[in-house]
């Protein structure tokens, strides 16, 4: 299998030996753990150039978080992560590939999409393009669909649109049944948002990532293969973000926090715990490693500048944290998780549902708790149904 390098970024040479190290680590605890890896695909067929498709996403929460990006044209990060599928929203998109089209023609919520917006998509589009010796433009049609009245600041639609963008243009060039490596589709999946990765592949999952990975070696497993997780429950309280944090803005400042080289040095561990955590069906340490790490990743990105802090959590943030240590005192286990803003996601048994969302009553803020469960992987809807759902008229 020929392999894509990616960049080193300055700074960092001194990281990859070890990082590399524990890299082999991961996969040797996967491999005991009885988790198979598929092979990326040597040769692919030549693609069609009016194929079209539609798939489904959820959108993912940090458990074992990230910031920054080693190579922002491949989307490879520093260290490895794990985040789960979360049922609270979803994003569905449709891909055609259409000859008679003059330029790629991309729909987000309705709205024609524009910019780095625009660029993120084609990203996507135009790696699948080439894979496939496609010559025809592309139209991708997409929205997010929320629970909540407001999918808020660090839900993770991101991730979601990455997976069901891939999802579709690959079943769209190729035929479904490439779509069922998912090794191969977590890598195309990567390349609109790092984490669509694991939105790909569902569940509970790992990112593998470090400083010059190849492209091909940089994808996500699901941990959760046994429905080891059943009784996990969670609970979103979407939260917009009062100072309009842009998640781009803190990849590209996280990496210059004095703490950044020593949250990569602690992950491996960390890693090989979720893994055994999930593994057991022990939600309470994944809802702590959760909770811990939100914490650390704030700190880094909020470290990373001396003079203009990215501070992405609101006041309310902080009344929700306390909550959560008040309901442990009195024995109701649960745990916070936030990725880049404010949204929150408590993690909890099913059975203590009802008493956080009480919980979360009590504080008086005002805000949803929608509750739900770990999502699945994307999945492949049929093109019809689709475009019903995102109300374009059949064609």
């Amino acid at each position: 299998m020929a392999t894509t390098r990616t960049r080193i970024p300055e700074g960092y040479a001194d990281t990859v030996d070890w990082m590399y190290a524990d890299h082999q680590r991961i996969l040797n605890a996967l491999a005991q753990a009885g988790l198979a890896v598929q092979d990326y695909p040597d040769r692919l067929q030549k693609g069609d150039e009016r194929g079209r498709a539609a798939a489904r996403a959820y959108p993912i929460q940090g458990i074992l978080k990230y910031h920054g990006m080693t190579d922002w044209d491949w989307r490879t990060t520093f260290l490895p992560s794990i985040s789960l599928n979360n049922d609270a929203a979803h994003t569905l998109t449709y891909v055609a590939f259409e000859p008679d089209l003059e330029s790629d023609q991309v729909i987000i919520g309705g709205a024609p999409a524009r910019g780095r917006e625009l660029a993120r998509v084609q990203r996507t589009i135009d790696v699948v393009r080439d894979l496939g010796h496609i010559s025809s433009r592309a139209k991708a049609i997409s929205h997010n669909v929320s629970r909540a009245a407001t999918t808020g600041k660090g839900l993770g639609t991101s991730a979601s649109a990455s997976a069901a963008v891939a999802m579709a243009a690959l079943a769209a060039a190729f035929g479904p049944e490439i779509t069922r490596n998912r090794r191969f589709l977590s890598c195309i999946a990567r390349l609109l948002a790092g984490s669509g990765c694991r939105s790909a592949v569902g569940g509970v999952s790992l990112w593998l990532s470090y400083p010059g990975i190849s492209h091909e070696n940089s994808y996500a497993l699901r941990l959760d293969d046994q429905d080891q997780l059943a009784e996990m429950a969670l609970v979103t309280v979407p939260i917009d973000s009062r100072i309009g944090l842009k998640t781009e803005q803190a990849h590209k400042e996280a990496p210059q926090s004095p703490f950044y080289k020593s949250w990569m040095q602690g992950r491996c561990d960390e890693i090989i715990e979720c893994l055994n955590a999930v593994r057991q069906g022990d939600w309470r340490t994944i809802g702590q490693l959760a909770e811990l790490d939100s914490i650390r990743r704030h700190g880094v990105t909020m470290s990373a500048s001396r003079e203009n802090k990215i501070i992405a959590w609101e006041p309310e943030d902080i009344a929700m944290f306390r909550m959560c240590n008040r309901l442990r005192s009195e024995g109701t286990p649960v745990y916070f998780s936030t990725d880049t803003g404010p949204t929150v996601v408590f993690i909890t048994h099913a059975r203590h549902v009802s008493r956080v969302v009480e919980a979360i009553g009590e504080l008086n803020m005002g805000f949803e708790a929608i509750t739900g469960r770990v999502a699945g992987p994307a999945e492949l809807v049929p093109t019809e149904r689709a475009l019903v759902e995102l109300g374009v008229a059949p064609y």
